[in-house]
């Protein structure tokens, strides 16, 4: 994989992003050629593994131009034909995800449980990214309150990542 972060977040080299990676890997080998959504997509070495690990299509977003431009190339440049990158928030995105992505701080996981239990389909996994290693009970906790089981956790240098269940139909 070639990433050039340019001006947004993430080169795949930070405790986060191989913690999520290895949780995308988990979620992706029990639910093949799942559609897939990206929150905070940042350069998109999330959304791009996830092609490359067997999704059918991703959409990655974020609210940050730079991010969606630096999205857009490092896709270009992975032959990624099946991703489509939009500036856009959670709340603005229609419609359910067998597997939705998000690496991002544990206050804005806090702020999206809702927005993740109505994105992830039934049955669906959630693979979250960004949490402090003491962080992320706070983030399990408020994802259990809106219908989400913890399967997963992993952490690497300090920061942890999950990996969650939304119940079948």
């Amino acid at each position: 994989m070639i990433i050039e972060p340019g001006r947004a977040f993430g080169t795949g080299h930070h405790g986060t992003t191989e913690g999520c990676l290895v949780l995308l890997e988990e979620a992706l080998a029990g639910t093949p050629g799942a559609a897939t959504l990206d929150i905070g997509t940042g350069t998109g070495i999330l959304a791009i593994a996830a092609l490359k690990l067997g999704a059918a299509s991703v959409l990655a977003i974020d609210v940050d131009p730079d991010a969606v431009s630096a999205t857009q190339v490092n896709a270009g440049r992975n032959g990624c034909a099946g991703l489509t990158v939009r500036l856009a928030e959670p709340q603005e995105i229609p419609g359910r995800f067998p597997l939705v992505l998000a690496n991002l701080l544990t206050h804005t996981h806090l702020a999206l449980a809702r927005q993740y239990a109505r994105l992830v389909a039934p049955g669906g996994s959630l693979v979250l990214g960004g949490m402090l290693q003491d962080e992320d009970g706070r983030v399990s906790d408020a994802l259990a309150g809106a219908g989400l089981v913890t399967r997963s956790r992993l952490a690497l240098e300090g920061w942890a990542s999950l990996r969650l269940e939304a119940p079948p139909a």
